[in-house]
């Protein structure tokens, strides 16, 4: 990655799947510039920038907002001209939809959740492309609830499963500007976003006792694939979904250590 410039947009705290990621990619020469939506996660940025001694960008962009995503990436351009790639690790819904069943989720909440966990990232790729002159990679981040039913994944799961059809048609879109556009599908792991999951540790423990290799996924392993498919070791890879979950998307799922909730197969 050294020469190479990039957008890591969605870091929350130490502890997010992009902040894994952005660390394996500065640890391979990568420059790095950073968005967030708020002050209260800028100052988390900030400290997280610092620890790994990135003099870089820190720009605003609160994706929900119009025009949001079109001024962040020109205030990057005007400092970087050009970049390479853009990791998209926003996903967002009301933690109060995500229990029970989908089938209570509000309008509001749809639309919400539709809009900062997916359409986002369509524009991102349209913002950014014009700045990839050179060609490069866009990823995002997915989750096997956006092709099997996860207990209080609810709308969410809907909108992963809008999000990896975008990523498809996106790399045809994009594709003959020779930019990628890809996938991770990360197993359960502890993050901000899935600590708003009703029940989560249950899933954490499905994935545990299922997987070929009987232990959940961790960031460090999340964030090597994240180099991999933002690298050119990835070149011909695009409008993929890669997994990155310790084997447990190759088997059945089935309720263990949670006799009380019943997962559809």
């Amino acid at each position: 990655m050294e020469g190479k410039r990039g957008v890591i947009m969605g870091v929350t705290n130490e502890s997010s799947i992009g902040w894994g990621i952005a660390k394996e990619l500065k640890n391979h020469g990568a420059e790095i510039a950073f968005t967030f939506p708020n002050d209260a996660i800028k100052k988390r940025i900030d400290a997280l920038s610092d620890s790994i001694q990135s003099d870089t960008i820190v720009a605003p962009c609160d994706v929900s907002k119009d025009g949001a995503i079109a001024s962040t990436f020109q205030e990057i351009g005007a400092q970087w001209g050009t970049f390479d790639f853009v990791l998209h690790s926003i996903a967002f819904s009301d933690k109060n939809q995500l229990t029970g069943g989908y089938i209570n989720t509000t309008r509001d909440n749809f639309l919400n959740t539709m809009l900062v966990s997916c359409f986002s990232f369509t524009e991102i790729c349209r913002e950014a492309s014009k700045y990839m002159k050179n060609g490069g990679a866009i990823l995002t981040l997915s989750y096997v609830g956006a092709n099997r039913v996860i207990p209080h994944y609810n709308v969410m799961g809907v909108a992963k499963s809008a999000l990896e059809a975008s990523v498809r048609y996106l790399a045809a879109d994009l594709g003959p500007s020779n930019i990628r556009v890809n996938a991770i599908s990360a197993g359960a792991i502890r993050t901000a976003a899935s600590s708003g999951i009703g029940d989560f540790h249950y899933i954490m423990n499905w994935n545990k006792n299922n997987s070929p290799l009987r232990r959940n996924v961790e960031q460090k392993e999340i964030g090597k694939s994240g180099l991999y498919m933002l690298s050119d070791l990835s070149s011909a890879v695009t409008g993929e979904v890669h997994y990155v979950d310790c084997g447990y998307n190759v088997v059945g799922m089935k309720a263990v250590d949670a006799p009380d909730i019943d997962v559809p197969r």
